[in-house]
């Protein structure tokens, strides 16, 4: 009974997030830079910081609490096209970030629900629901939400994607 629950429970989750991330995103071009502290306002204290974990043999960009930082294949440059239930997933990563160290160019986008969101060499950049502790990329490969998604790699190789199956075992996390 469990089983049949959870299997139940997971194509649901997987259509709504397919669904609703399917649809068009947000609109939004560069703005402020890794080290801008905005305007004077709100901004230096929502400013996210983002830094590198090894995972094996690779090292990607993390949040603040270690969780690994993704992109979206299907995202155009500077846009995201994760929105809704698909964000809920895939929550964005909020702009703008520090980055001490880390090459490459940090920007925001304004989303389509007027938030801002942190981008990498024009990527917008999300965490992923089923990372639930650092040193996890669980959402590494996966193609869901109209789209695959795959962690920042800064060096190293990426562990290979996870093999995708219609059956459950009743574990995991099978957005």
């Amino acid at each position: 009974m469990r089983n049949r629950w959870w299997a139940t429970t997971a194509f649901a989750v997987a259509t709504l997030a397919v669904a609703a991330c399917g649809s068009s995103g947000s609109s939004g071009g560069s703005s402020s830079s890794a080290g801008s502290s905005g305007s004077g306002t709100q901004a230096a204290s929502t400013t996210s910081v983002v830094k590198t974990a090894k995972i094996g043999s690779a090292t990607v960009l993390t949040n603040s609490k270690g969780l690994t930082v993704y992109t979206f294949a299907i995202d155009p440059m500077n846009k995201s096209k994760c929105t809704g239930q698909c964000a809920h997933f895939w929550p964005p990563v909020k702009g703008p970030v520090k980055a001490a160290g880390i090459k490459g160019s940090f920007a925001t986008i304004k989303r389509s629900d007027g938030s801002t969101q942190a981008t990498w060499n024009g990527h917008p950049l999300y965490t992923y629901i089923g990372d639930t502790a650092p040193g996890q990329a669980k959402g590494n490969g996966l193609n869901l939400s109209g789209g695959v998604w795959h962690e920042v790699l800064l060096a190293g190789s990426a562990a290979p994607a996870p093999a995708q199956s219609s059956s459950s075992s009743g574990g995991g996390y099978g957005y």
